[in-house]
């Protein structure tokens, strides 16, 4: 079977190929703070106020089932204890009871008010970008992201790192499938402004850690933003089903102080400025 794949050009090949080493040539050591755990059952740990909001809200809305759960319950053990057969021989044969059928009603109509009056705070707390101290555009691709820096004239493309490159490149095992050969870069404290779209299909471009999660759709530009409050290393994936290989485009972020950032970004520009131009070539399987 004949697959028509994307790679890149040779002059954009010849970048990429060192493209993850080049990175960490004015990059420090980063902690690997926001990654999947093995048997983990929690979020990652929130780096910005939008995931902390998310994570509370979360919270909040476990305690709210939790006590209904426990009602419930409750009330279930009750009524099956009480009206059993052995103890209630001569059942009731009433068909309604006005009082309780207006409690019910109202109660949960209660409980989904306040429940909606601190989400939808918080769903416009994550479209309402404020002003932006820098702005990525993020393209999917099947199955790979174009990253672009618009007001810096930078564009390059992240792939996922093989397996046998991630100890050159400076990543521990654990972390195969997870990072790319090159990653984006913020600057710590920064307003970032993210523009998503994709060039086929609709993927998602997700940072759990951040709190991001947005779909990139074909013809449409949506848009999202994220502040990074602690310097580490930050791993996400597409998040729409995308194809056969949607499992293997997944993202990486590095969150530096101002300074590192700036001395990367005069790396890049002289790195990326041309672009990642690409060509379409057949590949047998």
């Amino acid at each position: 079977m004949r697959l028509l794949k994307t790679v890149p050009s040779l002059a954009a090949a010849m970048m990429t190929a060192g493209a993850a080493f080049a990175q960490d040539e004015v990059l420090s050591e980063l902690p690997i703070i926001g990654a999947p755990t093995p048997g983990g059952i929690a979020f990652q740990p929130a780096v910005t106020s939008v995931s902390r909001g998310i994570h509370w809200l979360d919270n909040m809305l476990l305690v709210i089932i939790t006590l209904i759960v426990l009602l419930v319950t409750a009330l279930l053990a009750i009524v099956a204890f009480k009206f059993s057969a052995r103890r209630n021989e001569t059942p009731a044969r009433f068909t309604h009871n006005t009082t309780l059928e207006i409690a019910w009603t109202i109660v949960p109509v209660v409980i989904l008010v306040i429940i909606g009056s601190f989400s939808l705070p918080q769903l416009f707390r994550q479209l309402e970008i404020p002003d932006a101290d820098l702005t990525i555009k993020a393209t999917g691709y099947q199955w790979y992201w174009g990253h672009e820096y618009p007001e810096q004239g930078i564009y390059f493309e992240s792939f996922m790192l093989p397996e046998e490159e991630l100890e050159a490149a400076g990543y521990p095992p654990e972390v195969h499938l997870l990072a790319t050969d090159t990653a984006v870069v913020v600057p710590v404290g920064a307003v970032v402004k993210l523009q998503v779209t994709a060039a086929d299909v609709i993927h998602s471009w997700k940072i759990p850690a951040f709190g991001v999660h947005i779909d990139a759709i074909p013809g449409r530009l949506n848009e999202s933003w994220f502040r990074v409050e602690e310097p580490g290393v930050y791993f996400g994936q597409c998040s729409e089903l995308c194809g056969i290989d949607h499992s293997f485009m997944p993202i990486t972020v590095k969150a530096v102080p101002q300074e590192e950032f700036d001395a990367w970004l005069e790396a890049a520009t002289a790195r990326y400025a041309e672009g990642g131009a690409t060509i379409q070539v057949a590949a047998t399987e």
